[in-house]
């Protein structure tokens, strides 16, 4: 069923509130009721089911939402519990919230890191400054099959089914299970679903469009961790050959981090913004036509006649080669390279690639050469191809009527937004072209965002829930995404479907996003 407007969206979600529980049976007793839940065929476990009273969030020191939670019925559970071959338990854990003010929606909530723990189903994730629970939405969260001691314990790939449960089956399974939870509470199945995630989260959004295409209506998929060996090998590239500029400490090691001064790293970003930021109308520390941007750094090395303000020749030339991204013997592309951009000499979150840390995770490296070769060979190991997500033939997801949206940052330090342009394009070549795709397909690329979010000179706040809800929804495709930020109190701006961009017209003010309008590039 299509809603029309927000009227009807409101009749319908009171509607399904007072209908959701005949015979007047209280919230309290129906969310207890579940505790005994059984899925035939299905080695379910529910443990816990309790009412939750509405509640202001508070965000941590790292951020995150900070409003009012409905009250909700929460449910917890596990799925498939057993031994491992290591000795170890396993389950699939889950938890699902289920609204009081239930707008018939279903969404998934994808993880992070190698998961591990069950988050907090809020669904917060590009969802604006409203989580989806908030929205009316249910939401189930999982850790994907095993539990964890922090974000990147990897343990669990000792077990064969827990790396399939984490790589795309838990998906699936939890999938199914959530939905029939949904059903037994509010006696009808969602009207409509979703899945909306970031890194691993984005992986596992591309996961569901390509293994479970009848799964869900709309799919956000943001920065996607989906070649993530191959992610790292171009991480300790960059660093790796930035560090072929780095002075030698007094033992004759490679000072890690040591190549570029944080005035050569302003002067980069101050450089890259002199030759690109007004290529979208406006010069505003943002670039949005980023297709369009020529930066070179050879336009900045000294002169004879000029020492200050400039690079050496060298630096130029590894600076060159890191974001060119690495290339093996025969000249193949292993991994795309890096885009120029404002956040590539953050210091604050994830460190942007000029600092040659060699990665968000782990110690920095000391090398200052790489067979890129024998790291391309280690990078295509069995679990990388047994959990890849780039296959791009989605004919039974599009001709079902589901809608995938992409974002990424352009700063990314971890994953490059010209991975994801890159199977962007591969997949619209071979679904009939980009025009056909545009129909249900779009990527945003959003200037100077880091990992997800955060960036010094960004715009990162921005709803692609409500975009990927009116869309399947209403059918209206997302022409634009407003986005705004901390960055720039006050500011909006227009994110544009690739590869169209942000264009300031100059009718009206700057600070506006109605000032702008998208444009495909030259």
């Amino acid at each position: 069923m299509k809603a029309n407007g927000s009227g009807l969206i409101f009749i319908l979600a009171l509607a399904a509130a007072v209908a959701a529980f005949p015979g007047g049976i209280s919230a309290q007793d129906k969310c207890a009721a579940l505790a005994g839940f059984q899925i035939p065929g299905t080695a379910l476990e529910i443990t816990g089911a309790r009412n939750m009273e509405e509640a202001v969030s508070k965000p941590s020191p790292f951020g995150g939402y900070q409003g009012t939670i409905p009250g909700h019925c929460r449910v917890d559970g596990v799925i498939d519990k057993r031994t491992g071959s290591d000795g170890k338990p396993y389950a699939i854990g889950f938890a699902v919230a289920l609204p009081d003010n239930w707008n018939g929606r279903f969404l998934f909530q994808g993880g992070g890191g190698l998961n591990g723990s069950v988050g907090n189903p809020l669904g917060a994730q590009a969802a604006g400054d409203t989580p989806a629970l908030a929205r009316g939405f249910a939401v189930v969260s999982t850790d994907s099959g095993h539990q964890g001691s922090g974000a990147f314990d990897s343990s669990f790939m000792s077990d064969q089914e827990a790396v399939l449960n984490f790589l795309y089956k838990a998906i699936g399974k939890v999938t199914v299970a959530a939905k029939e939870i949904v059903r037994e509470y509010y006696s009808r199945p969602p009207d409509y679903s979703y899945y909306v995630g970031c890194s691993t989260g984005g992986r596992e959004a591309m996961i569901v469009s390509q293994r479970y295409p009848d799964y869900f209506d709309g799919v956000v998929a943001g920065a996607p961790a989906m070649r993530t060996n191959f992610s790292n090998l171009a991480d300790r590239y960059v660093a790796v050959t930035l560090n072929q500029a780095a002075p030698l400490d007094e033992n004759g090691d490679v000072v890690p981090g040591g190549g570029f001064s944080d005035s050569d790293k302003k002067l980069i970003v101050d450089s890259f913004l002199d030759a690109c930021d007004a290529k979208d109308g406006i010069a505003d520390e943002m670039v949005f036509n980023i297709q369009g941007c020529d930066f070179d750094p050879s336009d900045i090395v000294c002169r004879a006649e000029k020492k200050d303000d400039c690079l050496t020749a060298k630096k130029a030339d590894v600076l060159k080669k890191a974001f060119a991204g690495p290339v093996d013997s025969r000249g193949h592309q292993v991994y795309p390279g890096f885009y120029f951009d404002t956040g590539i000499a953050a210091s604050r979150g994830l460190p942007g690639l000029l600092n040659a840390t060699g990665g968000p995770v782990g110690p920095p490296f000391t090398e200052s050469e790489m067979d890129v070769d024998a790291a391309s060979v280690a990078a295509a190991d069995a679990i990388a191809a047994v959990g890849d997500s780039t296959w791009t033939h989605l004919s039974t997801f599009a001709a079902g009527g589901g809608k995938l949206i992409f974002f990424h940052g352009l700063s990314d330090p971890w994953f490059s937004a010209l991975d994801t342009q890159e199977y962007y394009q591969k997949m619209a070549e071979e679904n009939g072209g980009l025009e056909k795709v545009l129909d249900w397909s779009r990527l945003f690329l959003v200037p100077g965002m880091g990992h997800c979010s955060g960036g010094e000179k960004t715009l990162d706040q921005f709803n692609m829930l409500e975009a990927i809800v009116n869309w399947v929804e209403k059918d209206v495709p997302p022409e634009s995404v407003e986005v705004s930020g901390r960055a720039f109190p006050g500011r909006t701006r227009p994110l544009c479907p690739f590869p169209s961009y942000a264009y300031y017209t100059g009718d009206d003010d700057s600070e506006n996003a109605a000032g702008f309008e998208c444009r495909n590039p030259d």
